[in-house]
């Protein structure tokens, strides 16, 4: 079990704990939602949570494997639905290294739809993935 917990700190900013590393992270209400978008929102933090669960799942089943993935990258392009307020989409584009072999690339896309976030996360919200093997 890890237990996170949150201060409000003002002005729509909140400074949340990480129980087991004691790191801290701030966040801030969007532009668009009376914040001044000084920091990650909330859905900000779903989007990066996203990215970076695909990242950590690929890179666990590579490297037992035996594929580097080191320097890839992951973007995620997140878009609120007005009303009712809500994630609507998070589109994400992999980019991986080119030395990866066709034949293992079934693998790595498996893994990209499987990580725990995305299972996590409400089945409306769409979630197209693009991997690219560029790098």
């Amino acid at each position: 079990m890890v237990q996170i917990t949150a201060t409000y700190t003002g002005e729509l900013h909140c400074k949340a704990n990480h129980g087991p590393s004691g790191s801290t992270i701030e966040t801030d209400a969007p532009k668009d939602n009376q914040g001044r978008g000084e920091r990650f929102s909330p859905t900000d933090l779903i989007a990066a949570a996203l990215g970076t669960c695909i990242l950590t799942t690929i890179a666990i089943v590579a490297e037992r494997d035996g594929q580097n993935i080191l320097g890839s990258k992951i973007s995620v392009e997140k878009e609120m639905n007005p009303n009712p307020r809500r994630i609507a989409s998070l589109k994400t584009v992999i980019e991986l290294p080119k030395a990866i072999p066709e034949d293992y690339r079934g693998k790595i896309e498996h893994v990209a739809n499987a990580c725990p976030v995305k299972k996590s996360l409400h089945p409306d919200i769409l979630f197209p993935v693009e991997i690219r093997y560029t790098l």
